[in-house]
């Protein structure tokens, strides 16, 4: 397919935008294409910018509002002027600054009106209904270094008036990724994680914790069922990115920060605080497929010895950080994954090469 592309001999090159105070956490693109590209960047700490020129210029947006560590920003489908942006960066370093709930603009972002949920704290995904923007679900994963109530999946039907939680599991356990299937959006996939930092080490799984996994609804998200099949045992389960594919909806992938342990540490490693901190070698980066709408789930990475390889400095130790992995809208077989590199999979999930130049 590279080969017969048009395209093969293009170069990935920087667009921006720069000096913008910290990693960017979320980026959203209007569709169908305009004149241009128009381009919205979320940053973990220097809000939200904008490009109307496919990246030559750059203007931020987000400067006069209370928080500009951004978790997600989305776009209505059914409305390119309609915006959302959920502050507080959900990723949780130690650098993280909190949020102070949800914003919306109807005007491609010149203004913008504070939405409730203020005390989320930190918001990981956003997803509107593909025709009434006035629908709207929101992934709140909850404060950062304690406990607290409100976290969970939330919805509007009124455009952000009013807000319900739909999915709540407890004070420790927030939603963290999103999905829908656009050819049936009462039909939704919720990721819950189980965590909290502390001051001497990073979020990671506990070997109490027990909660974090995939939800799923057909309902709108008045009910929901855990549908869990084929993934690690819960006590292993980190942090959980999940997305589906547009064109077949029944195909969904999980990325799983996996803690089951893979090998003993080396020397080397022992004296690395952070792997240390472990005890052992966790399984880490673990690519997950289902062909029936998450019914069931299988391994499709690491299943050779070259990938387990790979997928172990993917990650490294900071699966916390890197839960996130897409699909091709047109194309199942053709899957990223975020972590040290992104890397890319065109077979399915089987195997992974870094992207690069």
């Amino acid at each position: 397919m590279k080969e017969n592309s048009p395209f093969k001999d293009l170069k990935w090159q920087f667009l921006g935008p720069t000096n913008v105070s910290g990693r960017c956490t979320d980026v959203a693109v209007v569709t169908p294409k305009g004149k241009n590209y128009t381009i919205y960047v979320a940053t973990a700490t220097g809000g939200v910018w904008k490009t109307e020129n496919e990246g030559t210029t750059w203007v931020p947006i987000f400067d006069q509002e209370l928080s500009t560590s951004i978790g997600d920003i989305a776009i209505a489908p059914s409305n390119p002027d309609i915006i959302w942006v959920g502050t507080g960066e959900a990723n949780i370093f130690r650098s993280s600054h909190a949020g102070c709930g949800i914003y919306k603009s109807t005007d491609g972002g010149k203004t913008w009106q504070h939405m409730g949920l203020t005390d989320t704290n930190t918001i990981a995904r956003i997803v509107l209904h593909p025709q009434n923007p006035d629908i709207v679900y929101v992934a709140a994963s909850g404060h950062e270094w304690t406990f607290n109530s409100e976290r969970g999946v939330y919805k509007t039907t009124d455009g952000g008036k009013t807000w319900t939680k739909i999915l709540y599991v407890n004070e420790q356990t927030g939603a963290v990724d999103l999905a829908m299937d656009p050819t049936h959006p009462e039909t939704l996939y919720a990721v819950t994680w189980q965590r909290v930092r502390k001051k001497w080490s990073d979020p990671r799984n506990e070997p109490q914790y027990r909660r974090s996994g995939i939800w799923k609804s057909v309902d709108g998200g008045q009910t929901w069922q855990q549908i869990n099949n084929g993934l690690p045992e819960p006590r292993f389960r980190g942090r959980i990115g999940i997305d589906i594919c547009l064109s077949k909806p029944n195909v969904l992938y999980a990325l799983v920060d996996n803690y089951e342990v893979s090998r003993e540490l080396t020397e080397e490693e022992k004296a690395d605080v952070y792997v240390r901190g472990l005890g052992a070698h966790i399984k880490g980066a673990t690519v997950y497929r289902s062909d029936d709408g998450g019914e069931n789930w299988r391994l499709v990475a690491p299943t050779t010895k070259e990938m387990k390889a790979y997928l172990e400095r993917h990650s490294g130790t900071y699966g916390w950080v890197f839960g996130q992995i897409r699909v091709d809208p047109n194309n199942e077989d053709r899957v990223f994954i975020m972590g040290v590199p992104m890397s890319v999979s065109e077979d399915g999930g089987k195997t992974f090469r870094r992207v690069s130049n």
